[in-house]
């Protein structure tokens, strides 16, 4: 259960986090000043690095944002706020790195970085750790408790208890059961304080925090009923709903017009992270258009020298939720390829709707080179700037591919296509369509920034491998 002082415990807590952030600068300068020789060189005063430090707590903000370090404290397992924490730190040394490297300051101690990540990271999980032996403490003692009644009967109310019952590192105490004159609470488990007729009278005579409402075994009018006694008498209440039925889909609380709602979710759906995304997106596909400038313009010469024809290939392709773009692509086949692509169906090398062929006679001398070597993909960087595609992400598929998707398969359109994928560095013409299907929709899934830079960083020896 949340405390209802929340709020004051989150913004104590990350500026304490900020605090240790600003402490872990001077021992990091001084372990490596401390270890400073001939080979690593004296550092600069530490005056010099004081510009630093305001845009690692800035970097730690946008960091701890993107990777939900902060929220519910009290049901969250250690084990996931410390992972969450070191993802966050090497975020902030990566984006230190950056720019350093972007404002070419070349005097900065890669070594002093470094050290300044693990300390830093290392003080926040001390930080956690005495934080939750102090929580742990209080509970022991009858403080930093939460009481909760169940509102409801049958085996929701009872999996609730269970549920409670197994983590009571969560300072959680069950009060007892609220019944609504229809469903009967479960018998030996808990007292029963009253019905949801006397629900201010219990709320007078107990000590409450929070009534758990069991929806599935309770009606609609006696819900409304119990929520606003709760609202006059200022108790919290909480709505558990159980949806079996959903493996995947995230819940979340939203709003249309003033109307309560939950929102069921099976794509990423944080935001932030997305945002980040996004900015990654364009950061990158902007660098890549202007650093390759040469390199597209050369290939450009090439195709055209090769064979007659434009030297981009434009093609219709399905995007996000069924919406169509016009991909971009350096031409790698004649310009009779399409009329050719019938007689060679026979001849397929991939299961499913995709037509792959190795040695396929349609492509030419220079698209052998760019598909080996993935350059006819480049100009699709233009498709990621005007957020028709992003970098990683499932390739965009044919509409005549979408027509002959299973349900199941259509999935993978819930989300922007990308460049590159799990398919693109698992072996392409290696991987049948199914375990194709298959590897996107664990993508989409599993989704998060680090699953994108993994992506990236094998994507590069991919490139290089021919594969």
């Amino acid at each position: 259960m949340l405390k209802r002082r929340w709020r004051v415990i989150d913004a104590a807590l990350r500026l304490t986090d900020l605090a240790m952030l600003a402490v872990a600068f001077p021992i990091a300068y001084y372990v490596r000043d401390s270890v400073s020789g001939d080979r690593l060189g004296a550092l600069y005063p530490m005056s010099w690095y004081f510009s630093t430090v305001a845009p690692t707590l800035l970097l730690w903000i946008g960091a701890s944002a993107v990777c939900s370090v902060y929220g519910n404290y009290r049901t969250r397992t250690l084990s996931l706020e410390l992972s969450r924490l070191v993802r966050s730190g090497a975020l902030v040394a990566g984006g230190l790195g950056a720019l350093a490297f972007f404002s070419k300051q070349q005097e900065v101690s890669r070594l002093f970085v470094a050290l300044y990540a693990v300390l830093a990271v290392a003080l926040l999980m001390l930080n956690r750790l005495v934080v939750r032996g102090v929580a742990r403490s209080a509970r022991r003692h009858g403080r930093n408790t939460r009481r909760f009644a169940v509102m409801g009967g049958g085996a929701p109310a009872l999996e609730i208890i269970k549920n409670m019952a197994r983590h009571q590192e969560w300072g959680i105490e069950f009060a007892g059961f609220v019944h609504d004159c229809v469903s009967t609470p479960p018998p030996g488990v808990g007292p029963v304080l009253g019905s949801v007729d006397s629900l201010r009278r219990v709320f007078e005579q107990q000590v409450i925090d929070e009534l758990v409402i069991a929806a599935p075994s309770v009606g609609a009018e006696t819900i409304q009923k119990a929520l606003l006694a709760c609202e006059e008498m200022g108790i919290s209440a909480r709505i558990c709903m159980d949806f079996p039925m959903l493996r995947i889909s995230r819940v979340a609380l939203d709003d249309l017009g003033g109307i309560p709602s939950v929102a069921f979710s099976p794509v990423p759906s944080d935001a932030l992270a997305l945002l980040a995304k996004r900015a990654f997106d364009i950061a990158v596909s902007a660098v890549a258009l202007l650093c390759l400038a040469p390199l597209l313009a050369i290939a450009a010469v090439a195709i055209r020298l090769d064979s007659p024809g434009p030297a981009l290939f434009r093609q219709r392709r399905v995007g996000r939720n069924g919406r169509t773009f016009q991909v971009l692509k350096f031409r790698s086949m004649y310009l009779d390829a399409e009329q050719k692509l019938q007689l060679l169906r026979t001849r397929n090398e991939m299961s499913g709707p995709v037509f792959k062929l190795k040695d396929d006679p349609r492509v030419t001398r220079v698209g052998r080179f760019i598909r080996k070597t993935s350059m006819d993909e480049l100009p699709q960087f233009w498709n990621v700037l005007r957020g028709d595609m992003s970098v990683v992400g499932p390739r965009p598929p044919l509409p005549s591919e979408v027509e002959q998707y299973e349900p199941w398969q259509r999935r993978r359109l819930s989300v922007r296509p990308g460049i590159t994928c799990t398919w693109q560095v698992s072996g392409r013409n290696d991987v049948d369509f199914d375990r194709w299907m298959e590897l996107d929709l664990k993508y989409i899934d599993n989704w998060s920034l680090w699953c994108d830079f993994a992506i990236v960083l094998k994507t590069i020896p991919a490139v290089f491998n021919g594969r």
